[in-house]
This record gives C-alpha cells, structure tokens and sequence, in this order.
C-alpha cells in the first residue's frame, strides 16, 4: 500500500470568525465618542446619554460600521439606564416619597455604575474591541 492511499486531505483551517479589515483609527475614534457623547448629552441635557449615541448612531450607521454598532450598543444601555432610573423615580412618588429611601440609594448606583461601565466601553471601543453592555435590553437593532 502506497503512503499516499492512506492519507486523509488535511484541509486547510477555517478562517477566524469576525470581521477580518482591520478598523481604521478614525473609525475606533468615532466608536469611542459614541459611547462618550452619553456623557456629553447628560452634562448638557440632564435627562441622560440617549441624545449623543443617537446621533452618532444615525450618521455613522451607512458609512462606519464598527462606529455604528458601538454607537447602537451605547444607545440601547443608555435606554436601559433611563428606563431604571425613570422606574425608580416613579416607585419613589407612588410610594408618597417612602420608596425615595429605597430609590435614592439605588440612583445613586445605577449612576456610578452607569459612569464605569460607559467609561470601560469607551476604552475599549478606542482599542478597537466590540464591547457589550451587560445588562442592556436590545431595543435599537
């Protein structure tokens, strides 16, 4: 029997999955604003992060797909984060203000939290990672 016969083809291996261009810079830079115009849009506003990723969101969406995708992640946690805190502020009126003793503390975490995981995504969307908000109800496809 010849060695040949015998052998099995070895294929060659699959490629990695995900998307294999590489992300510009300017891309990763606008990835990262998504996610930090939450912050910007509180700062100004006081109503919440919704407004900026929106908007990054809405004109990156065609041209930037990475920087949309992080946006549209950025968008959907801040969703979540207001729908929380509106939840929570509602509970604290129902109640006749007794729920604020339950409600108040639990703000203030849902903003620090709020503030780290926004502030990790940024970096990480600027390292050119695609980051997932834990947590996040995906409202925005």
């Amino acid at each position: 029997m010849n060695e040949e016969e015998g052998a099995t083809p070895v294929s060659p291996e699959p490629a990695p999955a995900g998307d294999a261009t590489p992300i510009s810079s300017d891309e990763r830079m606008w990835a990262m604003f998504g996610h930090l115009a939450a912050l910007l849009a509180f700062v100004i506003t006081c109503i919440g992060g919704v407004i900026g990723p929106l908007i990054v969101w809405l004109v990156k969406r065609d041209t930037m797909p990475f920087a949309a995708e992080q946006a549209r992640e950025a968008l959907n946690f801040n969703i979540t984060v207001l729908i929380v805190a509106a939840a929570l502020v509602v509970f604290g009126f129902v109640t006749f203000g007794i729920g604020f003793l339950i409600a108040g503390p639990l703000l203030v975490v849902v903003g620090i939290v709020w503030l780290i995981l926004t502030i990790v995504a940024a970096l990480k969307a600027n390292a050119g990672e695609h980051y997932r908000y834990p947590f996040t109800w995906r409202l925005v496809n």
